[in-house]
């Protein structure tokens, strides 16, 4: 019963019973401040009224399932979301706009933990009674009694208690008192002491688990040291076992989990046993442990047993690692071995974390590793087969990747502050360690450069692991600019710390190193032809994380190397066969490289120079007078394939610096463009790279064009999708079968987005513009250009196709940019393609992603608005789309301001959302109202007339009256009025929904 109680109260688990929220929340609110605690002490009293049957019985009682139902109620209880049980007394208001699920309970992963914090009145029953030392004594005692039965661990009452234990672990908060720190430690002390024989000795028991005993006591230990570790620091957590072992719990951690790699290495099969879930819960305990000290500068360090117990557990990983990769080596199933670098990204940085913490001991160990596998190699070139040695230096070199740099993408790279801190003896910087390991790998891969070394050593697997570890490498190290990588301040006046931000800097060895990168990578490129996952590392990853220092283009263009992969992007053809993928990042590339030019005249005539082949033999081929039948050849649409993936990847790459070359680019190959768009017109593939490149261009262009400039764009746009409808392109035949359909769809699908892009880019001039020119005029074509897409759009634009998210965020991005910037070109539109694009924006608002619904939000507001203005300007607004119509049947239909008052009211008053949607909502409800001010009256006395309740319906009245006439709101649609109903609306919604939203 009080279990049932418990989960009918919570607001996410009770009953369907058509009462308001806001009573469900006062349920909740009620249980938990005043029965919740009583229902813990009777089911701890009702456990131990069995307790001594239990222990005292020789077999199953059946007081055995009354101490099971008590342990599971206490685990429920400890599971909910307390809320008004902490903050000392405080008050905490109804979350009107959540539905009440918890959000750490319902999306949190596997191996994490929960953490509980009951607040301070729980104190008496968890903490200052004995109530944990009974339940830890109650496992222990029956644990004991039944040690020899192995099917007790998996009984109920055991997995009950376990999982309560477990729980107990990560108790936090109020509870403890601020000023006793030693309560706290205590606590987990005494959990501790009873998870230990649980996982101690870790040999002893692994052994016991394989030889047929069930590992899931052990599972629950490893999650009981991740509960105290996410609730502790390393070295409170570190000292809670030396009262008890003469050792730290960091070193247990470190057996525990060596024992749990061990036992993975002599079991390598693919079925998931005990030791893998083992496995990722300790690395996730090392990974809550290590992951802020490993941002928290040089002074954050493990005690000198605990960098022992990281450094030993490492190097057991790495054997284990490289253990792996030499036996995959002779397996034929090739599905690890044709995994992405990035795989085993996760994992890869546990044990990253867990080398930092000792790196004196770890860097040296892998440069050693490296150097064997190195020497190895060399050794046996000709004679023994490298396969296994291969694959061992693929390892290595992922895992030296992700120890010495972090993943920088979307931010700049930091070299880590454990690399920075320590190795403090060292003056000399060819002495620094991980230079001396970054070294050694930078002069292992340039031999890729040699013919006879590439052949006999670097396979293709091997030259990924290669490029990977060059591109994440020199995007931390290479060339540092000092005050992007300063770190922390407790650092910058190390003498080892110059030395390694020195000796990789322009005035070193980085322009030397910088070179050998350049050429490895043109090698990669050239020598390995059809290796396409070999040619995207390299130019999405490698060549572009060389651009991304603005310091380094400077150098790229200075060197030989550089100008040899220009030339060869330029006139190579071997190059012309990479995909389409590394085409356009390789030409992106190139072009970004301009900004180290002297000047932006150099920068425009270096990337003119680099384009001219792409661009004239585009013009060439539609000047051939055969071009229809020319046009069909294989070899002539892979390369139209190729020079468009070519040029939109220029066209991603415009800048300031280069956006005149590029400007003439694209004027170059418009007529080419239209021409080939005709003669395409049944190849789908050429037909989307067509329109692919066209949105980048003009994306990157459009704001920095004159008027007479913007007019040539726009009137290419025009002339592009006059052609593009002209030849029904994008139209599906109903005739076709279910397999052709769906690709159909598909290729519909990526034009519909390529052409909502490029509409929303065109609408964007308006409100992005660095030209001098007026834009009155261009404004009107845009509009013109605008309305003409959407009557080509709207009727391929389905409810079906909206599923697609992609294609859903493009369409609602143009619509609310389209209404913000020209919302009279909606109202010219007929009415069944004006009623088709309201009924797309009636279908986002009750989408579940908040960006979707936050943009149709915006669409209305721009309409409302619209109208609103227009009309008390003495214009017609939205004329016959405002108002409402009889059909003939006689049926009368409203106004589609009318719907949008009505569906948003009701979104708002009943439906669930984001918080984050209020403030949006407010802005498009306002000039509703303003709009149907007699519709609002009329919804709100229905509101209030539905009222049963006098108190509701007086509450309701008084709300709905302070909603327009608070905070001095006026009907005039300036900001101050905006920011006025926002308040508005945000204390509305808390007074009503909790009663008028039932379940």
């Amino acid at each position: 019963m009080c279990s049932s109680s418990v989960s009918e109260f919570s607001p996410s688990t009770s009953s369907a019973m058509g009462l308001p929220r806001e009573f469900h929340e006062n349920c909740r609110k009620s249980l938990e401040q005043n029965f919740l605690k009583t229902f813990y002490q009777w089911a701890k009293d009702a456990a131990l009224s069995v307790t001594n049957k239990i222990i005292e019985s020789h077999s199953s009682v059946p007081e055995v399932k009354v101490c099971n139902a008590t342990l599971r109620l206490m685990y429920q209880i400890l599971n909910w979301e307390f809320r008004y049980s902490k903050g000392g007394g405080t008050r905490a208001s109804i979350n009107v706009f959540s539905d009440g699920i918890r959000v750490d309970n319902a999306f949190a992963k596997k191996t994490e933990c929960v953490i509980v914090q009951p607040g301070a009145s729980w104190c008496d029953v968890l903490l200052s009674s004995s109530h944990v030392g009974w339940l830890i004594n109650l496992y222990s005692s029956v644990r004991q009694k039944f040690d020899l039965e192995g099917y007790w661990l998996d009984c109920p009452v055991a997995v009950s208690a376990r999982k309560l234990i477990v729980q107990l672990c990560s108790l936090a908060g109020e509870i403890f008192p601020s000023n006793n720190a030693q309560m706290r430690e205590q606590h987990l002390l005494l959990l501790l002491s009873g998870v230990l024989p649980w996982i101690d000795p870790p040999d002893v028991i692994s052994k016991e688990i394989e030889e047929g005993r069930s590992g899931s006591e052990m599972i629950d230990g490893c999650r009981a040291l991740l509960s105290i570790g996410t609730v502790t620091t390393p070295v409170v957590f570190d000292q809670l076992l030396r009262s008890l072992r003469p050792f730290g719990t960091l070193t247990l951690l470190s057996m525990l989990m060596g024992e749990v790699v061990k036992v993975l290495m002599a079991n390598s099969t693919d079925e998931e046993t005990w030791s893998y879930e083992a496995r990722d819960i300790l690395l996730d305990t090392w990974t809550t442990l290590l992951a802020s000290m490993d941002g928290s500068g040089g002074n954050a360090w493990l005690p000198p047993e605990g960098m022992h117990a990281a450094a030993s557990l490492f190097s057991l990983i790495v054997e284990s690692e490289l253990k792996v990769a030499s036996a995959s080596a002779t397996t034929e199933d090739d599905a690890d071995c044709l995994a992405s670098v990035s795989a085993m990204d996760e994992r890869l940085g546990s044990y990253a974390l867990i080398a930092r913490a000792a790196v004196d001991a770890t860097i040296p160990f892998l440069a050693k590793l490296f150097s064997d596998r190195v020497a190895r190699l060399h050794q046996g070139r000709g004679t023994v087969d490298p396969t296994e040695t291969l694959e061992e230096a693929y390892s290595l070199l992922l895992i030296i990747g992700h120890v010495l740099a972090d993943e920088g993408e979307g931010e700049t790279a930091l070299v880590p502050d454990a690399l920075q801190s320590h190795f403090v003896d060292v003056v000399e910087a060819n002495n620094h360690p991980v230079v001396v390991l970054s070294s050694s790998i930078i002069k292992f891969a340039e031999q890729c450069l040699d013919a006879e070394m590439r052949s006999s050593i670097f396979s293709p697997r091997l030259m990924e692991a290669v490029i990977w570890f060059l591109a994440r490498w020199s995007f931390t190290y290479l060339m540092l600019v000092e005050d992007c990588n300063l770190g922390s301040n407790q650092l910058q006046s190390l003498p080892s710390r110059a030395c390694l931000f020195t000796f990789f800097n322009e005035h070193n060895q980085g322009k030397f190193v910088l070179d050998i990168i350049v050429r490895i990578s043109l090698t990669s490129l050239m020598s390995y032809p059809g290796e396409k996952d070999l040619q995207e590392l390299t130019c999405f990853q490698l060549l572009h994380a060389l651009v991304r220092r603005r310091n380094i283009c400077f150098h790229l263009l200075s060197l030989d190397s550089w100008r040899n992969l220009a030339n060869a992007f330029a006139n190579d053809k071997s190059l012309f066969l990479l995909n389409s993928v590394s085409q356009r990042s390789l030409a992106q590339t190139l072009v970004l490289s301009a900004y180290g030019m002297q000047s932006s005249d150099a920068s425009n005539q270096y990337v003119k120079d680099l384009m001219a082949h792409m661009t004239s033999s585009l013009v060439d081929l539609t000047n051939n007078s055969d071009l229809k039948n020319l046009a069909q050849q294989p070899d002539i649409i892979m390369l139209v394939s190729c020079v468009l993936e070519r040029l939109r990847g220029a066209a991603s790459a415009t800048e300031p610096r280069t956006q005149r070359a590029i400007y003439e680019m694209g004027l170059s190959v418009m007529n080419p463009v239209l021409r080939l768009l005709e003669v395409y017109k049944h190849e789908s593939a050429v037909i989307y790279l067509l329109l692919k490149f066209v949105v980048d261009w003009v994306d990157g262009q459009l704001s920095y064009l004159e008027a007479h400039e913007t007019a040539v764009v726009i009137n290419f746009c025009m002339s592009l999708l006059q052609i593009y409808s002209s030849h029904n392109i994008g139209k599906i035949s109903l005739s076709l079968s279910s397999t052709l359909l769906n690709e159909a769809k598909t290729e519909k699908y990526k034009d519909l987005r390529a052409l909502l892009q490029l509409l929303s880019h065109l609408c964007s001039k308006d409100m992005v513009d660095f030209s001098s020119d007026s834009i009155e005029t261009q404004s009107t074509n845009i509009s013109q250009v605008v309305y003409f897409g959407l009557h080509i759009i709207t009727p391929l634009i389905t409810l079906e196709l909206l599923k697609y998210p992609k294609l859903c965020f493009d369409y609602f991005s143009l619509i609310s940019h389209m209404l913000e910037v020209y919302p009279e070109t909606l109202a010219q539109l007929n009415n069944d393609a004006f009623s088709h694009v309201l009924t797309t924006v009636d279908f986002g608002l009750h989408q579940q992603d908040v960006d979707i619904v936050t943009m149709c939000l915006r669409a209305l507001k721009a309409l409302a608005s619209y109208h609103y203005k227009e009309k008390n300007a003495g214009n017609s607004g939205l004329g016959s789309h405002a108002a409402g119509h009889t059909d003939p049947n006689g049926v009368f239909h409203e106004g589609i301001l009318s719907r949008f008052l009505r569906t948003l009211l009701h979104f708002l008053l009943f439906e669930d959302y984001s918080t984050d949607l209020v403030s949006t909502a407010a802005d498009a409800l306002f000039p509703l109202i303003l709009c149907e001010p007699n519709l609002y009256q009329g919804l709100g006395n229905e509101l209030i007339e539905k009222q049963a309740n006098p108190n509701f319906k007086t509450r309701l009245a008084n709300a709905l009256q302070v909603l327009t006439t608070s905070n001095q709101l006026s009907s005039s649609l300036d900001r101050l009025n905006y920011q006025r109903f926002r308040k508005n609306l945000n204390n509305f919604l808390v007074e009503v929904r909790g009663f008028l939203k039932t379940r």
